[in-house]
């Protein structure tokens, strides 16, 4: 044998055990969270109650915020029952539970009513939802976003997932953030979600009509579009549309955080940020900007938790702060800096989310919104866990060993 042909069965079997292992890992790591939540059964407290706070916006729009879910869903579903021209529904997941069957016995009533109603959700995301159950009567538009989009499975137009969360109802009132629909979103994941009124529902609906229009598998006429909103900047809507390859968010992202020179507070339930992001945040904290960053101590994926875990160490050596939210599963996806600009929508801090999926964010450029939203920051803080670099330095040599077999892993998430 060769030397070329050694090398080349050594490079193999190199390649082999590594994705061994990782498959070896993953399994125990899903195996134990598995384990973990049976052992502890359904005692999860309930979040405490929190009302929505409105913030008027220099363009004319009023933005509300959400972070409980049962209030959230209460004032969606009066929107819903109070419509009287057209209801625009995009969701990632509508659970078959209690908190499901009122939105869809809500949404049946107001097309039987004669309110024109349209509904996209995604067939991945809900898999383990009974079909019956997304099956909706003839006066209700259904527009299931397919499990393989294309033949082309291989082409990045086609592979992300919608992870969108809008409602518009009426072109006056929309609703767009994290909050997929269903029962344990309602009291035991902590979410934020906005509600707008005004110029910026136009960007809102826009989104929800493109998407509609330019999907090949619709059954119905292309739906018509508001009228045009001003152009002024307090509120953008950035959307991800992977057909387009147009990834906006990734950019604002990059954007805003370049541009700060106080403080960065990030909230995100997913953070496995690319090589970029790390170096941006990475170069502000050497301007001296404050950068914190909140992350579920244990998310609703264990294998995400340790990728993100592989950052925590360069992060914290920079003197980020990271704070793990304890009890429950955050699952926001919001970022403030500055004091002056925000945004809110669907998109983690990850490769699926920021090159990947359809996504939307809003970007608003407003000091009472972004004051009330380093309140609720704050908040949040006093409920996590904040890790420090000697804690983190004294973890088990276990958790090392399995934080460098995924690491490889997250560039794919």
């Amino acid at each position: 044998m060769s030397l070329r042909d050694s090398t080349r069965r050594l490079v193999r079997q190199g390649l082999l055990a590594v994705l061994a292992a990782q498959v070896a890992a993953v399994a125990s790591l899903m195996g134990a969270d598995r384990l973990r939540r049976l052992l502890r059964g359904r005692r999860i407290p309930e979040l405490e109650p929190s009302q929505p706070v409105s913030h008027r916006i220099g363009d004319g729009s009023t933005a509300t915020t959400y972070t409980y879910g049962e209030v959230l869903f209460d004032d969606m579903l009066a929107a819903i029952e109070g419509a009287s021209r057209r209801i625009l529904l995009e969701t990632y997941i509508l659970k078959g539970d209690d908190m499901g069957r009122r939105f869809k016995r809500a949404l049946i009533d107001a097309a039987e009513r004669g309110v024109e109603v349209y509904v996209v959700y995604d067939q991945f995301a809900n898999l383990v939802v009974k079909p019956s159950f997304l099956t909706f009567p003839e006066p209700v538009q259904v527009l299931r976003y397919p499990l393989i989009s294309s033949w082309k499975l291989l082409s990045p137009r086609h592979l992300g997932r919608d992870h969108r969360k809008i409602l518009v109802v009426d072109d006056a009132v929309a609703y767009v953030g994290g909050y997929n629909i269903g029962s344990t979103y309602a009291t035991e994941w902590r979410d934020t979600h906005l509600r707008i009124e005004g110029p910026a529902v136009w960007d809102l609906d826009n989104a929800f009509v493109d998407f509609w229009n330019t999907h090949p598998r619709r059954t119905t006429d292309r739906l018509p579009q508001m009228p045009a909103a001003s152009w002024r900047p307090e509120i953008r809507a950035h959307r991800n549309v992977p057909r387009q390859l147009m990834y906006p968010i990734r950019g604002m992202y990059l954007e805003a955080i370049d541009r700060a020179h106080v403080s960065i507070s990030i909230t995100a339930a997913y953070f496995i940020p690319d090589r970029d992001i790390l170096d941006a945040l990475l170069d502000a904290r050497r301007r001296g900007v404050q950068v914190r960053i909140i992350v579920p101590k244990v998310s609703n994926h264990v294998v995400t938790d340790w990728l993100s875990r592989g950052f925590y160490g360069q992060l914290l050596r920079a003197g980020v702060e990271i704070h793990r939210y304890a009890d429950h599963m955050v699952h926001a996806k919001t970022a403030t800096i500055d004091g002056e600009w925000t945004t809110i929508g669907t998109a983690n801090i990850d490769r699926l989310s920021l090159l990947g999926n359809y996504e939307i964010n809003l970007e608003i450029l407003d000091r009472g919104l972004a004051e009330g939203m380093e309140k609720v920051f704050a908040d949040d803080c006093a409920k996590c866990e904040r890790l420090s670099l000697d804690e983190w330095m004294e973890r088990p040599v276990l958790a090392r060993v399995y934080e460098a077999i995924l690491k490889p892993l997250g560039p794919l998430l």
